[in-house]
Order: C-alpha cells, then sequence, then structure tokens
C-alpha cells in the first residue's frame, strides 16, 4: 500500500481551517479587527507554507489570496469591510474542498532534492482516533493479564503456608526422636533448608504483592489515561455549527446570532462525529423554521435580531446538546397541512393534530413546513437525520415548542461508545453486563409477584404495570433454579421504548468495561449492543437496554430452535479470542449451549470430563493442532461418535482430504466462512433435519 503523504497535511489544515473560520466570523460580530487580522495572516500563512511542502500549489495560492485580503488589516485599526469577510469565507471554502478531495494514497512523486523540515516539539501531539482505540483494547487486555497474575500470587502463598508446616512438622518429630532412628545433625540441617526456604519465599510473596498493588495502581491511571485521550471537548464543533447558522442565516437575509456554552464537556470523536452532522441541520432548521423575518420580529414586539444557543451539559455518563431558538417555534397549522399534503393523516383528523404528535410525524422525515426547496431546506429529511443519528448512538431525542418561547432540540448520547460503566448479572449461569446509565432501580420480587398472560409477564413498579422477562430466557439459558419457588433480583431499565424489568439471578457488581463490536459475520440479535472481556479474559456480552426493553415491551423473544434445547453442549477450539467469541455468539444465538476451549489439549482434558454433541476445532493451533485432535477423538471409544468440523484459514484440496481422513465430519475454510452455512451444517450433522444425510464434508 502506497504511503499517506497527505495523512497530517490533512489534519493540519483542517485544524487551521476551524480557527479561520472562528476568527473571520469573530470579525464579523464585531471583534478587534487588527488582532483577530493578524491572528488569520499567522494562521493563513502556516497553512500556505505547509501546502507547499506537499505541492499542494492551488491551496498555496488561495491562501496567498487571503493574505492579500488581510494585509491591508495588519497595521490599522481599520473595521474589515463585510465584502473582504465574505471574500474569505469563499475562499475558506474553496481550500476545504481541495483539502477534503485529497486522496489517501500517494499519487505524486517528491521531487528531488526536496525534503520537509523538521517539525520542532510540539505540545500538542496529534493522534488518529484508531490508534486511541488500539491503545485502548491492548490497556484492557493487559489489564486482564495483570489480574491473572494476581492469582498466581496466592499459589505462591500457598508454597509459604507449606513449607510452615513442614517446619513445624520436622520440630515435632525432632522431639519424638528416639533409639537412633534418625541422626539429630541431619534433621538440622534439613530444618535449616526449609527454614531458608520458607523466608525466601515469604519475601517472594512480600515483594510480589507490593509490586502487584503498585502496578494495578498505575494501570488503572493508564486506562483512565487513554480513556480521556480519546474524548474531545465539544467546543471542537462550534465554530462549523456557528458558520451554518452564519451562512443560512444570509441566505434567508436574517439576522441571527449563534452562542455556545459548555464547550469544555469532553466525549468520545466518533460519538462528536456522528452528532456534528445531525447538529448542522439542527441549527439550519433553528434557522430557516425558528427565527422569523426581522420586520415580523420587531412587529411581534422582539429584537429584530434572532438568536441560535447550543448548550452542552454533562448527566452522568451521559451527555446533552441542547439546541435552543427564540423563534415563533413549531407551526401546528403548517405542519398539519404538509402531513395531509403526504397522505400521513386524514384532511378528518389534521385539526387534531397535538404537537406531540406533529414533532413525531417531523422525526420521521418527508414532512416540511418550507414552500420552497433551497440550499437551506425544503426536503423534509434534517431532523430525520437527527432521529437516525440519536438512534444509532442509543441515544435519545426529545423536542419543546411554543409559539412565545421558541423550539429547543434535546439531545442526549453516551460520552463514549467503547467505554461504559455496566452492571454485571448472572443469568442462567452466564454473566452479561448492562450500561449503569440505563438502570433505574433494582428490585427484590418472589415469583408470586410476577402477574402472567398468554402474551407476556409483568410486575407493578411505583403504581404501574410494566413488562417483566428473565434475561436467561431471552439468553437462551436454563433458569437456574425452580420456577414458582424462587426470588428474582429485577432490574428496572429505562428506554427510549418505555420501561420494563428483567429478572437475573443475581448482581455481580459494578465496572467498567471496553466494549468491542462483534464481528460483523456474528449476528447476535438486537440485544447485544457488543462484548467484553471479564477478569479471566474470557468474551462477555454487553447488552443493549433498548433492545431489552422493546423485546420485554413485544411480549419476549421469537421462538428459537427448542430442538437444540436438549442437544448436549457444543466445544469451541480455536486459540483465537476472536474467533472463539464469534463462533461461541453464532451458536449461542441459533439456541446452542456453547463450551470453549483455547487450545487442543484442553480441549481434549475437557471432552473428557463432559459429554458433547460436537467439537468445531481450528486446524492451526500449537501443540495439538486440530488435525490431531479429530485424529485423538476418533481414535477414543467414547469420543468416536462426537462430530467434529474443521474451521481453519487452509483452503487448499490437499488439507480438506487429510481432514477427512483425521475424521472430521465437516470444514469450512475462514476465507468462505458463512454463518448460516455452518448453522445448516451443524444441524444435518446432529441430525434434526430428518430425511437428510447427516454428511456435511465439503
Amino acid at each position: 500500500m502506497a504511503k499517506d503523504r497527505y495523512k497530517y497535511f490533512r489534519i493540519e489544515a483542517r485544524e487551521l481551517l476551524e480557527g479561520l473560520n472562528q476568527n473571520v466570523l469573530e470579525i464579523e460580530k464585531g471583534g478587534q479587527g487588527k488582532e483577530l487580522a493578524a491572528r488569520i495572516l499567522r494562521a493563513v500563512h502556516t497553512l500556505k507554507g505547509a501546502a507547499r511542502v506537499v505541492k499542494q500549489t492551488a491551496i498555496a495560492d488561495l491562501a496567498h489570496s487571503i493574505e492579500d485580503v488581510f494585509a491591508e488589516y495588519r497595521e490599522e485599526h481599520v473595521v474589515v469591510s463585510q465584502e473582504h469577510l465574505n471574500q474569505t469565507l469563499g475562499l475558506l471554502d474553496a481550500i476545504a474542498n481541495k483539502v477534503a478531495s485529497l486522496d489517501s494514497a500517494d499519487r505524486e512523486s517528491t521531487a528531488d532534492g526536496v525534503r520537509p523540515g523538521t517539525e520542532e516539539f510540539f505540545e500538542t501531539v496529534r493522534v488518529e482516533i484508531g490508534e486511541i482505540d488500539k491503545l485502548l483494547v491492548g490497556v484492557s487486555e493487559s489489564a486482564v493479564q495483570i489480574r491473572a497474575l494476581r492469582r498466581e500470587i496466592a499459589a505462591v502463598e500457598r508454597a509459604q503456608q507449606l513449607a510452615s508446616r513442614l517446619i513445624d512438622d520436622l520440630a515435632l518429630q525432632g522431639k519424638s526422636e528416639a533409639n537412633g532412628i534418625s541422626t539429630p545433625i541431619r534433621d538440622t540441617k534439613v530444618r535449616a533448608l526449609v527454614e531458608e526456604l520458607h523466608s525466601h519465599i515469604e519475601r517472594l510473596g512480600r515483594g510480589l504483592t507490593s509490586g502487584m498493588d503498585q502496578v494495578e495502581a498505575e494501570f488503572a491511571q493508564v486506562g483512565e489515561a487513554t480513556n480521556r485521550l480519546r474524548l474531545l471537548p465539544a467546543a471542537t464543533i462550534f465554530a462549523s455549527l456557528e458558520r451554518a447558522v452564519r451562512d443560512a442565516a444570509q441566505s434567508l437575509q436574517k439576522d441571527v446570532l449563534f452562542e455556545s456554552f459548555g464547550g469544555d464537556n469532553r466525549l468520545d470523536a466518533h460519538v462528536l462525529a456522528a452528532l456534528r452532522n445531525a447538529l448542522f441541520h439542527v441549527v439550519r432548521n433553528a434557522v430557516a423554521h425558528g427565527i422569523e423575518p426581522p420586520a415580523e420580529r420587531m412587529a411581534s414586539g422582539k429584537r429584530p435580531q434572532g438568536r441560535v444557543e447550543l448548550r452542552v451539559e454533562r448527566r452522568g455518563s451521559r451527555v446533552a446538546f441542547i439546541c435552543r431558538d427564540d423563534g415563533g417555534g413549531i407551526d401546528l397549522e403548517a405542519v398539519r397541512l404538509a402531513a395531509t399534503r403526504r397522505g400521513l393523516v386524514a384532511t378528518s383528523q389534521a385539526s387534531s393534530l397535538s404537537l406531540e404528535e406533529s414533532v413525531r410525524l417531523i422525526l420521521k422525515g418527508g414532512v416540511t413546513t418550507a414552500v420552497t426547496v433551497d440550499n437551506v431546506s425544503g426536503r423534509g429529511i434534517g431532523l430525520d437525520v437527527v432521529r437516525e443519528t440519536t438512534a444509532r448512538l442509543k441515544g435519545e431525542v426529545n423536542i419543546v415548542s411554543g409559539r412565545s418561547t421558541g423550539t429547543s432540540v434535546d439531545i442526549c448520547v453516551p460520552v463514549s461508545r467503547s467505554s461504559l460503566a455496566a452492571l454485571e448479572v448472572e443469568a442462567g449461569a452466564t454473566v452479561t453486563s448492562l450500561p449503569l446509565d440505563t438502570v433505574r432501580q433494582i428490585l427484590r420480587i418472589s415469583d408470586r409477584d410476577i402477574a402472567r398472560s398468554a402474551q407476556k409477564e409483568s410486575i407493578i413498579y411505583e403504581g404501574k404495570v410494566i413488562p417483566f422477562m428473565s434475561l436467561a430466557q431471552v439468553l437462551n439459558k436454563r433458569p437456574s433454579a425452580n420456577r414458582g419457588q424462587r426470588a428474582w433480583s429485577a432490574i428496572v431499565l429505562e428506554a427510549s421504548s418505555g420501561t420494563a424489568a428483567v429478572g437475573v439471578d443475581r448482581l455481580v457488581g459494578t465496572s467498567n468495561v471496553v466494549v468491542r463490536s462483534l464481528p460483523s459475520l456474528a449476528e447476535a440479535g438486537p440485544v447485544v449492543a457488543g462484548a467484553s472481556l471479564d477478569t479471566e479474559g474470557n468474551p462477555q456480552l454487553v447488552l443493549d437496554s433498548e433492545g431489552l426493553v422493546s423485546i420485554a415491551i413485544l411480549g419476549g423473544m421469537p421462538a428459537s430452535a427448542d430442538a437444540f434445547a436438549k442437544q448436549a453442549p457444543i466445544l469451541v477450539i480455536d486459540d483465537s479470542l476472536t474467533t472463539r467469541m464469534l463462533e461461541q455468539s453464532i451458536l449461542e444465538s441459533a439456541g446452542f449451549e456453547v463450551d470453549v476451549a483455547s487450545s487442543g489439549e484442553e480441549g481434549l482434558a475437557r471432552a473428557q470430563d463432559k459429554q458433547y454433541s460436537l467439537f468445531l476445532v481450528d486446524v492451526e493451533m500449537p501443540g495439538i493442532d486440530g488435525f490431531e485432535f479429530v485424529s485423538r477423538a476418533q481414535a477414543d471409544t467414547r469420543l468416536h461418535g462426537v462430530p467434529s468440523i474443521l474451521v481453519t484459514s487452509r483452503s487448499e484440496a490437499e488439507d480438506r482430504r487429510r481432514g477427512e481422513q483425521a475424521g472430521a465430519r465437516g470444514y469450512m475454510a475462514k476465507g468462505e466462512f458463512d454463518q448460516g452455512y455452518l448453522l445448516q451444517m451443524i444441524q444435518k450433522l446432529l441430525g434434526t433435519e430428518h430425511g437428510e444425510d447427516t454428511s456435511a464434508y465439503s
């Protein structure tokens, strides 16, 4: 792959353009022309030099044109003309377009003898978010290994106890010596050696414990620092939103002031990037549909200049973006007419359409009160983007409007999509995590407190009936106690679709987890948000509260393959954590009980201790590989009847033949992995598709 020679130029250029736009807008609002002009000249000169280094002469020429515009304002206290401000903003747009059009591949050869100057030390280092994500995952995995080492200290403490017991035994033996059965000299030497061993083990234990305490504390700080690194201040997007307000106001011949607050609140870069586009539509809608023309505002007793305010607030593990305008509010009559024209409501019902119902229609998209389509509004897709983006971020959007108070759009989203505070619970002998900020309350209820109907179960909460469902049932797990004679921990969850309770066997505790997306092939269903690593380094599902509440309201999960419930578990054997997690997720979502092993040796040991219905085995593993595992299983009279499927990156015909000769009943190449085909293969091998040959080798 060709090296991206524009990588750092694009980053620097975008930062400079953000600052240049902000400074021009400050001048337009009446800021100190001379001081701001000097900042603009410095920034544009830097941009011009950087563009010339990477041979982007067109960008350098545009930057030079901005220098020409502001040169006359460098020394004199002269007000910058509106014509020059508009011209500068146009030049900045042209530069931004050219920066955006740069290919990531290096398509130009560097001229001989030209070398970029060495950069001086920067106090602020530019780091790609993807690199921070990798660091966060690495820190998470290392923390798991450190916790594993902590458990090894217990073995040292046990050795110390054994040495102490041996010293005591030797002392007792020395007291009971009689008739010259052993020599006191030898006993003395042995005891001295054992005491020395005990002393060494004791020092080792103290050193390990002290060192581990320090490492754990420092690693916790590293984890927190890494999380902070990937969070950006909300103010990062303020300049572009202010520019959007300014351009929309000029296009519609309105006078609008944009103000922003709470820019020091930090949130995940991925979340902020998604919100930027949504908020772009929100502020433009505020100008186009909220703020009235100056004459109309003055006639109603308002200031001619409208106001759009964006305020950012932290709400626990979430952050809220509240956009308010002092315009005329949502025009209910215009919404009713637009909805009638689109056929969304009947003419006879339009007059009774409430504000809440109007907001829901607007958020669905396609409803616009604009008379004509222009470059600001008219297609009815702006708030549809807001709704879709908020839903994708697992957030909520609320709109409040009044004729005298204007409109307020409140978008509340998680601070981070990759790291969250979680409540760990156990259901059906499986530990999973729930986002802590969606937990409203935890109740202790008995089975008698659950009301049942043909469709769903429910409980009384705060005087209201809310849906209830067993989390073990959702996860296709067997409940850990007899129904009718058990108590539940009921987790009351609050989501945008409503409130519901899920029953779990026990509460494990709270923790901060790093959420990893499941591989694209693993269609884990609507209740799974991702996975994290538990203290043993094994994958653990992170559940989606929105999906859980929606399913509880609907009356539970759709019927799954109950035919699998009576089958013995499937054993997945693979040294790759990602592959184990993928295959385990696919099989458990289909209704199978699954155990995992990280090596062929561990797989054979598990197979001797427990009955399995099928082995899903990787070929390339250290020690006992997949071929040898299958051969040994087939040679074992107890395991001979258990079918094996080999899943491997080796897809040559020779490897397939070798697998068949070893006794494998199925073979799937990872490069051709298909989740549906894998499940069909397993169904055939387990005989759940009647009348078909159970040979699944391909």
